[in-house]
């Protein structure tokens, strides 16, 4: 199983909008497409939204699942993109020790 961290600065002002956009749409399509999201979190005082999302797989497979799930007709046919409420975004593959 890989791990992905995921990291976003939310526009001021917009992090509640973010919220139910992600929950709404992101969120269950990750979900139906394989992927499991592990936690989210925010840090309100920095507008900050950073969740986990994980993939079963042999390695490399995250990658493969991560094109096809921004390929989708789905994912493409969300509008308006809620990644219109981003300022930036991070994505780091992670691996867990204990």
């Amino acid at each position: 199983m890989e791990f992905q961290l995921r990291d976003y600065k939310v526009k001021p002002g917009q992090m509640n909008e973010w919220i139910d956009e992600w929950r709404a749409k992101i969120y269950p399509l990750r979900v139906k497409l394989g992927f499991r999201v592990v936690g989210a979190w925010t840090i309100n005082q920095e507008d900050r939204f950073i969740w986990i999302l994980s993939f079963e797989g042999p390695e490399g497979s995250f990658a493969q699942a991560e094109k096809a799930y921004f390929d989708s007709t789905e994912r493409k046919s969300i509008k308006p993109d809620p990644v219109r409420h981003l300022a930036s975004t991070s994505q780091a593959m992670i691996r867990g020790i204990l």
